[in-house]
C-alpha cells in the first residue's frame, strides 16, 4: 500500500504486504487469562484429551532465542505476559486476504497480573507507535536484522517474529516478559462462537462499512464474525483513529472476560472440550506454556480474576509532529506506567491523563 497523508487524528499503518485493506484483518486478541482459562481441563475429568489438545498448541522458545541480554527476572509472584494478535493470512486465515509480505502484530497488550493474582493491569501498545527497535534475528532466515530508529512497533513481529516482538517490548518497558501468547483471528472467531457469543451494550449506533458491522443502540449478543467486526471498527466511532479502536477493543475484552466466567463451562465436559479445542488451536505460546499441563497450571492461578479487577490503559502517546498517522511514546508518562508494573502497584491516573490514547468518545460507545 502506498503512503498517503491522512488528516490529523487518523492513524493508519502502511506497508507492502497487501494492495488494499481487507475485511476482517484487524481481529483482536483475548486477554491472556481468558484464553488460558478455557483450557483448564484437568479437574473436569478430561485427562484423556491432553494428547489431542497438546497437538493443537504451537510454541516458541523465547528464552533460547533471546539469551541472557534481557531485563532481570524478578520472582515476586507477579507475572507479565505479552499478548499479540497476528494478522497472518496463512492457513484458514486466507479467507481474510493474501499476505504480500510478512505478518504483523496488529494488537499488542502487556498484561501484568499482581503477585496475589487478584488484579491485573493491561497496557495496550498502539501498532503505529514509533519506537527504537532493537537488533533482532529473522524469524524465517535466521539472519541478523539491524536495529531501527523510529520504527513502527508492529514491524518488530514482521522482521523477527515473536522473539523480536518480546525483545522490543522489553526494551521499551524495561520489564522482562514471563510469557508470550499469540492469537490469530480465525481462532479468535471460533473461540467466540464456542462461548456462545459475547453480550455487549451499545450506547450509540455503530454503522461501519469497512467492518460490515451495523448495530442499533441496545444490547446484543455478538457471534464470532460480529465480534471481529466490532474490534476492527474505526471509521464510525470516536475520532476514527486506531487509538479509538483500542478503546473499543478494551471494552469488548472486559465483556469477554465476564462472558467466559458466566457460561458455566465446567458443568459441561462437552462444552469445556469444545472451548479447549478452539482455544488451543488459536494459540501460539512461549515454551513455558507450550503444553496443556503447563497452560492449565497457569490458568488455574488466574481463575479468580474478573472484569472488575482488570484495569486497562493505552500506553501514553502523542501524535508525531512529523507524521499525524504515527504516534510517539510520552517518555515521562510512560515511565510512570512501567514503574507501576515493576513495583506491582496500580497504574496512576495521572500517567495517562494527557495521552492522545486517553481522549475521545470511542470508549463510551460499548459497555
Amino acid at each position: 500500500m502506498s503512503e498517503q497523508r491522512k488528516t490529523p487524528g487518523r492513524i493508519r499503518g502502511t506497508g507492502t504486504r497487501r494492495k488494499k485493506p481487507t475485511g476482517r484483518h484487524r481481529a483482536k486478541v483475548v486477554a491472556a487469562w481468558t484464553v488460558a482459562g478455557v483450557v483448564v481441563v484437568g479437574g473436569a475429568g478430561l485427562g484423556y484429551a491432553y494428547v489431542t489438545l497438546d497437538g493443537n498448541l504451537s510454541s516458541v522458545d523465547i528464552d533460547a532465542k533471546l539469551g541472557t541480554d534481557r531485563p532481570d527476572d524478578v520472582d515476586d509472584g507477579s507475572q507479565d505476559i505479552l499478548v499479540l494478535g497476528s494478522d497472518s493470512r496463512s492457513g484458514d486465515n486466507g479467507e481474510y486476504g493474501t499476505d504480500e509480505g510478512g505478518a504483523r502484530s496488529d494488537t499488542a497488550m502487556v498484561v501484568h497480573v499482581d503477585k496475589g493474582h487478584q488484579s491485573a493491569s493491561v497496557v495496550s501498545i498502539p501498532r503505529d507507535t514509533l519506537v527504537e527497535r532493537p537488533a533482532c534475528e529473522s524469524d524465517t532466515t535466521g539472519e541478523a536484522v539491524p536495529a531501527a530508529h523510529r520504527a513502527m512497533f508492529n514491524t518488530a513481529y514482521e522482521v523477527g517474529g515473536p522473539a523480536c516482538a518480546v525483545k522490543t517490548v522489553e526494551s521499551l518497558s524495561g520489564i522482562r516478559m514471563d510469557h508470550y501468547v499469540e492469537v490469530d483471528f480465525t481462532g479468535f472467531k471460533k473461540l467466540i462462537d464456542e462461548l456462545g457469543g459475547v453480550e455487549i451494550t451499545t450506547n450509540t449506533a455503530i454503522n461501519d462499512s469497512k467492518s460490515h458491522l451495523d448495530l442499533e443502540p441496545g444490547t446484543h449478543t455478538l457471534d464470532g464474525e460480529e465480534s471481529l467486526g466490532l474490534v476492527r471498527t474505526r471509521k464510525s466511532v470516536g475520532d476514527g483513529s486506531d487509538l479509538g479502536r483500542i478503546q473499543l477493543q478494551q471494552a469488548f475484552i472486559k465483556a469477554l472476560i465476564k462472558q467466559a466466567k458466566s457460561v458455566g463451562i465446567f458443568s459441561s465436559p462437552q462444552k469445556l472440550f469444545g472451548l479447549a479445542d478452539a482455544a488451543t488451536k488459536a494459540l501460539t505460546t512461549d515454551s513455558g506454556l507450550g503444553s496443556v499441563k503447563k497452560l492449565t497450571g497457569f490458568a488455574n492461578g488466574l481463575k479468580g480474576l474478573g472484569s472488575e479487577n482488570v484495569h486497562m490503559v493505552t500506553l501514553p502517546v502523542e501524535y508525531d509532529p512529523a507524521d499525524p498517522n504515527r504516534v510517539l511514546p510520552q517518555e515521562e508518562a510512560g515511565k510512570q506506567v512501567w514503574a507501576a508494573l515493576k513495583q506491582d502497584r496500580p497504574i496512576p491516573a495521572s500517567a495517562t491523563e494527557k495521552s492522545a490514547g486517553d481522549k475521545g468518545e470511542a470508549g463510551q460507545v460499548v459497555r
